[in-house]
């Protein structure tokens, strides 16, 4: 039985759209316009790693958001691994929340 190759890329994109059902608790807008996601890799294993940030480093979902981000993208078929990394270096600001999300929000 031969496997069915896909793309790197293509999960790459599996993976966002997946992210961006996920919705900050405090905020209406999902993780992704919000600019949580700093990067996503995929590798020819399929492995996901992500790279993101919280709002704040005592955001009361600083233990539960990236969970979700881990299970979420591990329920994607063809996702062997999931690494799910928070860094703070850069800070998380309102300028890198996308025009979607400040409209949504009211700022502009």
């Amino acid at each position: 039985m031969a496997i069915e190759a896909i793309d790197t890329n293509e999960l790459g994109e599996k993976v966002v759209e997946v992210i961006k059902t996920i919705f900050d608790p405090e905020i209406p807008v999902d993780i992704y316009e919000l600019g949580l996601i700093y990067d996503v890799f995929v590798n020819e294993d399929y492995d996901v790693k992500v790279l993101m940030t919280l709002t704040t480093p005592n955001c009361p979902v600083a233990e539960s958001l990236p969970q979700e981000v881990e299970e979420r993208i591990k329920s994607i078929d063809k996702v062997n691994d999931v690494e799910v990394e928070i860094t703070f270096d850069p800070p998380w600001t309102q300028e890198l929340m996308s025009e979607e999300a400040k409209l949504e929000l009211g700022m502009l």
